[in-house]
């Protein structure tokens, strides 16, 4: 019997969202979602997981925070974003541990014991 999985949607609310790049890795243990969120604070990154999706939201602020400066060019996405990706695995009976370092967030995928 093969198992079917529901296919993730990265829309929400109606609202333009900018997407992380993001890798997945399968492990020994699990897996591990790797996404690229340079200038993003732990605080303001959110987790979550229904079926076999995991969503990772949250918003980029900008730093510039100087009233008399007027933009010239601006290429990076300071507002919020959301990442939906689909596994080949339920995630509810996995422990879901998230890291962050250097602009990188890492999150391990393990089955619970």
């Amino acid at each position: 019997m093969r198992k079917r999985f529901l296919l993730c949607s990265a829309q929400g609310f109606g609202e333009n969202f900018w997407q992380p790049p993001a890798d997945i890795y399968r492990t020994r243990k699990g897996w591990l979602v790797k996404m690229d969120l340079a200038g993003v604070r732990l605080d303001d990154i959110h987790l979550s997981s229904v079926r076999n999706c995991l969503t990772v939201q949250g918003v980029r602020r900008d730093l510039i925070q100087e009233e008399s400066y007027n933009y010239y060019s601006m290429e990076i996405s300071y507002s919020q974003f959301k990442r939906t990706v689909t596994l080949p695995v339920e995630l509810e009976n996995h422990l879901l541990r998230m890291d962050y370092k250097d602009g990188m967030l890492f999150i391990t995928i393990e089955k619970e014991e």
